[in-house]
């Protein structure tokens, strides 16, 4: 029972980093692909639609990458640090089968 009650409280915690970093990456698919249809688009209208829509993607970005460094999910410039996180959410993932 103790070993379960481990499993779900790291699992509440890897959810949250799993949801979020999910978000960032569809975040920055939103960007390329608004980036992608405003080089294509046919209007003025348009395009000041799709910038605007893009400069919405990129603060979405901005403050889902953000709430990811606040967490300790994210470590863009420090390697080791990114790694320990990597690695510890690999072995919670691990055990959840156990």
């Amino acid at each position: 029972m103790t070993n379960l009650l481990q499993n779900m409280a790291g699992m509440a915690a890897m959810t949250d980093q799993v949801i979020a970093t999910d978000f960032l990456i569809s975040a920055k698919a939103g960007v390329r692909n608004t980036t992608l249809a405003l080089t294509e688009a046919a209007t003025p209208e348009i395009r000041t639609a799709l910038r605007e829509q893009l400069n919405d993607a990129i603060e979405a970005h901005e403050k889902i990458y953000q709430y990811l460094i606040s967490k300790g999910y994210y470590h863009p410039s420090d390697l080791k640090e990114q790694l320990k996180v990597d690695l510890n959410a690999s072995e919670i993932a691990m055990n959840l089968s156990n």
